[in-house]
């Protein structure tokens, strides 16, 4: 997409539409600005104000209130001035017109829209899938509906060796069922994880009592005489009880909205660097948009373009202003109570990497290492990762690590100083010419 740059004024009525985590982002940024719209309307499918989604594992497996998640309630959103419509989808976009409509016949007019609706899950094409008893993991009413279901059957299939797939497993193992987790790839976490770090979390997930098949082919659920799905058939025949069964594949961008409109859809809502969509008064953010190809699930490159977003609406003429850019992310999380850091390729090239890997078994700690040319390229770190922002920085500076290569992977501390002697004892450093 060509670069735009719109204009707007402070004065200008802006509508958001998505009250989750990107778009409630967006409201803060904005308040955080002097040169904020007098106007902003926010309006959420949901019924509850924005909350943390990230924290919807805790709450299922009963380790978190529920109203610990809420980011802010509806009485500090009257206390800015924002105008909260909660329980509203919009159904209509009247470009021409620059308005809105609601499922509740309300209408809207607008100056600029910003498009925060986020994703929904994605749901593969196996037969059965819309059975009772089928669930996805995406909200707090899905939350509350699992911990309900977990009251009441004993056995449960999540289909799924992702992220939220473990955390859904887990949280419902901890509820008292019997877990069997489906991944169609050779290892959990194919994206994050090498094999080796994969298996070293497959054992220490089956040691807590899940079920977990890799390489799982899922042919069909199955109902009982109720209707109700009661079993999962596997490809090699396995068939596996089932009194409730979790989708939890990835997710798909929500797009609906923007392709009624008439708004460029490709994946998701196409947006330039501004966050801007084909209509020049009409935004995208989050999970919903798509740039330069790329469509989103972490929060840090989301966190991005929330600050180039919020600086455009507020100061859409201002001179250097820099646009939303694609940057290298580490992934860090904490996957059931055990810590990972990864960035750069999962598997390394043949022939096109060195190697460099620790384990210990005793601790439960494992690194592995992919370098070029002395340069750093990628990570895995388990158990152990507090040395993964470390490495992340090296990698991003593109530093030539070959000074401190025998100290890599003793982390970071003593890795880095085997660089300042390094960098002390050459004969261009500033040390060395000021001696």
């Amino acid at each position: 997409m060509r670069q735009r740059h719109p204009a707007t004024a402070p004065s200008e009525h802006l509508v958001i539409v998505g009250n989750g985590m990107a778009g409630h982002r967006l409201v803060e940024a904005l308040l955080a600005r002097p040169e904020r719209p007098a106007r902003i309307t926010v309006i959420g499918a949901e019924t509850t104000p924005a909350y943390n989604r990230i924290l919807l594992s805790p709450l299922l497996a009963g380790e978190m209130e529920r109203e610990a998640l809420t980011l802010r309630d509806a009485a500090w959103y009257a206390e800015q001035g924002i105008e909260l419509v909660l329980g509203e989808r919009v159904e209509t976009i009247d470009r021409s017109a620059r308005r809105l409509a609601t499922d509740a016949d309300r209408e809207l007019d607008y100056d600029r829209l910003v498009l925060a609706t986020g994703s929904h899950p994605a749901r593969p094409p196996v037969p059965g899938l819309e059975l009772p008893g089928v669930h996805v993991f995406r909200d707090l009413n899905d939350a509350d509906a699992l911990a309900r279901a977990a009251e009441r059957g004993s056995n449960a299939v999540v289909i799924g060796g992702g992220l939220l797939g473990l955390e859904a497993a887990e949280g419902l193992r901890k509820r008292g069922m019997q877990v069997s987790l489906l991944q169609r790839d050779d290892r959990l976490m194919n994206r994050q994880l090498d094999l080796t770090a994969a298996r070293l979390l497959e054992k220490e997930l089956r040691g807590r009592g899940l079920d977990i098949h890799t390489a799982a082919q899922l042919e069909r659920l199955e109902a009982d005489v109720d209707g109700q799905v009661c079993a999962a058939l596997l490809g090699d025949g396995t068939r596996l009880a089932a009194d409730c069964v979790v989708v939890a594949i990835g997710i798909v961008p929500n797009t609906a909205l923007a392709r009624s409109a008439g708004l460029e859809v490709n994946r998701g809502v196409v947006v330039d660097e501004w966050l801007t969509t084909s209509d020049p008064s009409i935004h995208a953010l989050g999970e919903c948009c798509e740039f330069e190809g790329q469509t989103y699930g972490l929060v840090e490159p989301i966190w991005r373009q929330v600050e180039v977003l919020a600086e455009r609406l507020c100061r859409p003429d201002a001179e250097g202003a820099q646009g939303y850019t694609e940057k290298p992310t580490a992934t860090k999380l904490k996957v059931s109570g055990v810590s990972l850091y990864a960035f750069g390729p999962t598997d390394p090239e043949p022939g096109g990497h060195e190697v460099l890997s620790y384990r210990d078994p005793q601790q439960g700690d494992y690194r592995r290492l992919l370098l070029r040319d002395g340069r750093l390229e990628g990570a895995v770190l388990y158990g152990d990762t507090a040395s993964g922002p470390w490495y992340f920085e090296q990698a991003l500076a593109g530093r030539d690590l070959t000074p401190c290569r025998p100290a890599l992977l003793l982390g970071a501390a003593d890795a880095q100083l085997l660089l300042d002697d390094a960098l002390n004892e050459s004969p261009q450093s500033p040390a060395k010419e000021a001696a």
